[in-house]
């Protein structure tokens, strides 16, 4: 039997969701689960060069068996106009075929997201993310109000998911507040998970 695993998959261009990923990955493994990072490649148009077959920097592409044999997922986008990165998108296009199989179905879910702004579109986009993962049938879940950084925090932070406000140039940390939200959502993922196995 392989050895389980949370996957933990996201796009970033300026590292902002990047950062929250791997609070996420330290939290899952905190709570006892692997976690797998992987990114999708972005979305070109016909004038740019085509993708290459691994990126200079950070975590690998997902693979379909990244996807499939994973016991649960975190998804991360940046904000885009209050929804989901093109590239993640797309890559959700492509699993009709994981999604006849049920190949996720009763896996638990959640998804994390960073935006520049506090208002800029961070729970629309959580709430879009959402929806390719209810189709395949994943079981999703929040952060509950539980999490006293829910009740105080004055950045990033949704019932919907973890998330970070990065600033407009995108030079702002992640808050002591995102952090324990982003660990405490990859401790739920985890043990949760663990229960399911």
């Amino acid at each position: 039997m392989n050895q389980a695993y949370a996957l933990v998959l996201y796009y970033s261009t300026h590292g902002a969701t990047r950062n929250l990923a791997d609070k996420l990955a330290q939290g899952i493994e905190q709570g006892g689960l692997e976690a797998r990072v992987r990114t999708v490649s972005a979305v070109r148009t016909l004038d740019q060069p085509g993708q290459q077959t691994q990126p200079d920097t950070g975590a690998p592409y997902v693979t379909r068996e990244d996807l499939v044999n994973c016991s649960a997922l975190a998804m991360g986008s940046p904000v885009r106009f209050g929804n989901m990165a093109a590239a993640l998108k797309y890559f959700w296009d492509s699993t009709s075929n994981e999604w006849l199989a049920g190949e996720l179905v009763g896996k638990p879910a959640c998804v994390f997201t960073s935006g520049a702004s506090l208002h800029g579109g961070q729970e629309s986009t959580l709430l879009t993310m959402l929806l390719p993962l209810l189709h395949h049938g994943m079981l999703v879940l929040g952060t509950p109000f539980t999490e006293p950084e829910l009740n105080r925090t004055q950045q990033g932070g949704t019932p919907y998911g973890p998330s970070h406000v990065a600033g407009i140039d995108n030079n702002v940390r992640l808050s002591d507040s995102e952090q324990r939200l982003a660990l405490a959502q990859g401790q739920r993922l985890a043990n949760i998970a663990k229960t399911l196995i």
